[in-house]
């Protein structure tokens, strides 16, 4: 029976960590909030919503508390917090370990640069959850899940690891698969969560924000920005969950990504999760979102390949306006995101 190490036992990771132990495999747990370790030693980890609702016993500790070493860890942090995380899991990941990140963004390229390459798997994970309070985790809508290598020779990014990975991972959710382009996943990821960031500006839900018909250019606009960046590195991103990239190229035919646009708000309508995370951040938890590890290191990318990218940096800039207190979450702050493409 193969070990997992989940750092970061939030909406993703804990999901994930309840379903594999639940499965029967050997999972441990590790997370900064205390009060939430605290829980899940003395009730186990809840997982509610419409797919499944359970609890599951197993063991959490705080990284200060934790001992041992893994083959096989799950990073499952914000995307901010990955290198202090993948630091301070490296002393317990084994030599010929490796560190999936099921996270948002690209940090693959944050986690390589810590613990290697060649210990670097490369996940992309969709599904839609929240952590409610201590111990308890709403799982509330399934989405594609993918892992692949993300280095070394492109012939042989579906691996034997990331093939036991990915068999392990159905237990979770049936229709896991592993591909030999997982960074066209996470880039295809990066233009809708460009477009996600963009109805955080707002109090809408997803599938609201996104049917309104007079931004639609603009989050197509977005989109196109961030994929001509993707585009600029060689890679080629691939469709997911409603979201067709190609749908969004300069030369798509005409109403692709309208078309494109009606398959998300269907797929959004269906979930339980009605906001995301990036909106729960800045209403309800009234923290620091993921903005400058996940779009912010796009226009880094994108200058770098000689690639503007005027409409991220400006949503960059109004997050960061909202977690100060500067801007409200309103329709007015997505005029101003507007005014950039005018």
């Amino acid at each position: 029976m193969e070990r997992w190490l989940v750092w970061g036992a939030g909406a993703i990771g804990g999901t994930l960590g309840a379903y594999l132990a639940r499965a029967g495999h050997d999972v441990t747990l590790v997370d900064t909030v205390a009060e939430h370790v605290a829980a899940i030693n003395r009730s186990g980890l809840t997982i509610s919503g419409p797919i499944a609702a359970f609890t599951t016993p197993l063991p959490a500790f705080t990284p200060s508390t934790l001992q041992g070493a893994w083959d096989t860890i799950i990073l499952a942090t914000k995307a901010q917090h990955t290198q202090v995380a993948a630091r301070a899991l490296l002393p317990h990941l084994t030599p010929a370990g490796c560190v999936i990140s099921a996270q948002n963004g690209l940090n693959e390229l944050a986690i390589a640069a810590v613990v290697g390459e060649a210990r670097t798997v490369g996940a992309f994970v969709n599904f839609g959850a929240d952590y409610l309070e201590p111990g308890s985790i709403l799982y509330g809508g399934r989405g594609t899940v993918m892992v692949g290598e993300a280095f070394g020779d492109p012939s042989q990014r579906v691996s034997p690891r990331v093939v036991a990975i990915r068999d392990a991972w159905r237990d979770f959710d049936e229709r896991a698969a592993a591909t030999p382009n997982i960074w066209g996943y996470l880039w295809g990821k990066e233009a809708y969560g460009a477009m996600l960031f963009a109805t955080a500006l707002t109090n809408d839900s997803i599938a609201d924000a996104l049917a309104r018909p007079e931004y639609r250019a603009l989050y197509i606009a977005l989109a196109r920005e961030i994929l001509a960046v993707a585009l600029a590195r060689g890679v080629h991103p691939e469709a997911f969950d409603g979201f067709d990239p190609a749908a969004y190229l300069p030369d798509a035919p005409a109403g692709a990504a309208e078309q494109s646009l009606d398959q998300l708000v269907a797929h959004n309508r269906k979930s339980a999760k009605t906001h995301s995370g990036i909106w729960r951040d800045l209403a309800v938890r009234k923290r620091p979102t993921e903005v400058d590890a996940q779009l912010g290191i796009v226009v880094s990318l994108g200058a770098e390949a000689g690639v503007p990218a005027p409409l991220t940096s400006t949503v960059v800039k109004l997050i960061h306006e909202i977690e100060r207190g500067e801007r409200a979450q309103s329709l007015d702050a997505l005029d101003a995101l507007a005014r950039v493409m005018a």
